[in-house]
């Protein structure tokens, strides 16, 4: 791993800004890789597209953050007047600049099937499906306990030994895009319904501390214990929980669903992006994008069917889950689709 100073981000200080394009083409310069990858169409893909093309094999675009449609969301949502042309018209120079990246590479990776039609759509080249991969040996219902459970339940002041209080969970980026003013303002409204309930919303970001204060008007029973590293924790955190609630509609795949899913734990999801791929109706429900009443609906529905037919529920969202590839098996994939483009390009294909 080669680090490359850069400013924080404004916005998120986690993130940092790849502003030296001159140090990318340097280190592809000396490292000369068979494949040089983009994962940002910002900066970074200036300084991996400027590289000369003698010092590594073949390019390939990383597409797994959607945000063209992650602007526009937050533009139709915080100027709801807006028309919907302006806002196609103020994204469509971004399209232009995907389509630019996209075209002088060998490939553009994408993880779910919609981004494949989405992308095409607009005139992408050389689209690939190749969905992530899911730590099965960490994600698994297994990793199911009473003690986590009873962890859960202690996090929001609750007795453990209480059966009746349902847990909920959520996993994320606390960003403007993840829509958790959705998920707080439904769980809100199922407390208020009288529902016994708790919401435990993992994950860190620079919306936090308003999400914090969006929750007072059901203090305590939505807590934050912040982002956790101990990937088996967080597995049996969702294991031995009700039921996941997400509300990001910009999501190129929806990792955190699949990995819950895995766990069997049931899920509740927007319609719309990579989250609404995941929906199964055997094991979730599903609300319209950015609608909390629907989602407090759509999770009332689940409590209910999970505490009628649980071990069903969980089992058809492991099944859902098992459909993935595992870590090594994406793995696998992407380098045998690697070696196919290197194979090419020494042959003089495109």
């Amino acid at each position: 791993m080669i680090r490359v100073r850069g400013p924080s981000s404004p916005y998120d200080p986690s993130y940092h800004l790849l502003l030296n394009t001159r140090k990318i083409r340097e280190i592809v310069a000396r490292e000369r890789p068979d494949v040089l990858e983009i994962h940002s169409p910002y900066m970074a893909a200036v300084g991996a597209l400027r590289a000369d093309p003698s010092t590594y094999g073949v390019r390939t675009f990383q597409w797994h953050s959607d945000f063209i449609d992650t602007y526009g969301g937050v533009l139709e949502d915080k100027l709801p007047r807006l028309p919907a042309p302006l806002v196609k018209a103020a994204t469509r120079p971004l399209w232009s600049l995907v389509r630019s990246i996209a075209k002088r590479c060998d490939a553009t990776l994408v993880a779910s099937a919609w981004q494949v039609g989405k992308l095409t759509a607009h005139g992408v080249a050389n689209v690939v499906h190749l969905p992530f991969g899911i730590e099965r040996d960490v994600f698994r219902p297994d990793a199911r306990s009473f003690e986590a459970r009873r962890e859960l339940l202690a996090l929001a002041g609750r007795d453990a030994r209480d059966e009746r209080t349902a847990v909920v969970v959520g996993v994320g980026r606390f960003a403007i895009e993840k829509r958790w003013d959705v998920v707080i303002d439904a769980f809100t409204r199922v407390r208020e319904r009288g529902r016994d309930a708790v919401l435990v919303l993992f994950g860190d970001g620079p919306e936090r501390e308003r999400m914090t204060a969006r929750a007072r008007a059901v203090a305590g029973d939505v807590v934050f214990p912040g982002f956790t590293k101990d990937r088996a924790a967080l597995a049996r955190s969702l294991a031995s929980a009700d039921a996941l609630v997400h509300g990001c509609p910009f999501e190129t795949f929806g990792l955190s669903i699949a990995e819950a899913m895995s766990c069997g734990l049931p899920p509740v999801v927007p319609d719309d992006g990579g989250a609404a791929e995941m929906h199964d109706p055997a094991s979730g429900e599903q609300y319209p994008a950015g609608d909390a009443d629907a989602c407090a609906d759509a999770l009332e529905r689940l409590l209910d069917r999970v505490r009628s037919d649980e071990a069903e529920m969980r089992a058809a969202a492991a099944r859902v889950a098992a459909r993935l590839p595992s870590v090594g098996e994406q793995l696998e994939r992407q380098v045998a689709l690697y070696a196919e483009l290197l194979v090419r390009r020494a042959s003089g294909g495109t």
